[in-house]
């Protein structure tokens, strides 16, 4: 095995310790231990870590944070090298989109048309809620 320091951005080998629900332990050269989160051991969602990894085999992982206390954050899924064109592409945050401000539509309808199927959703679930508040505090046993 191949050593290289553990900094952040490095690609390091190490072996699966331990695997919880939440993640897996991952022994690092040097006798370090890190954790690769459930999230960024796939780039699809896993239900159940233990049908992705299992303990005692041996991966390659990207370091991406080493917080003050020791604890080294992992990822496999970023340690893996993919094409160009199979990178997801990241989304703008906050930032107008090149249609002179207006968003684009999507197979599911503008912004406005989502907005407005939610606020109907929203004020149906309200008004469901207050009827049975309304219901329960009316009873005839309630002083008023």
């Amino acid at each position: 095995m191949k050593f290289m320091s553990i900094e952040i951005g490095n690609k390091v080998e190490g072996k699966i310790t331990g695997i919880t629900h939440f993640g897996a332990f991952i022994e690092l050269p040097g006798g370090k231990t890190g954790l690769v989160h459930i999230s960024e051991v796939a780039d699809g969602y896993v239900e159940n870590i233990k049908d992705v990894l299992t303990v005692g085999e041996t991966v390659t992982v990207k370091v991406l944070k080493i917080a003050d206390d020791g604890k080294i954050a992992l990822s496999i899924r970023k340690a893996v090298d993919k094409p160009e064109s199979e990178r997801p592409k990241p989304r703008p945050q906050g930032k107008p989109s090149s249609s002179g401000g207006r968003r684009q539509q999507t197979s599911q309808g503008s912004f406005e048309d989502k907005m407005d199927r939610f606020l109907k959703d929203s004020d149906e679930r309200l008004s469901t809620l207050r009827k049975q508040t309304d219901s329960k505090r009316g009873g005839k046993n309630t002083k008023r």
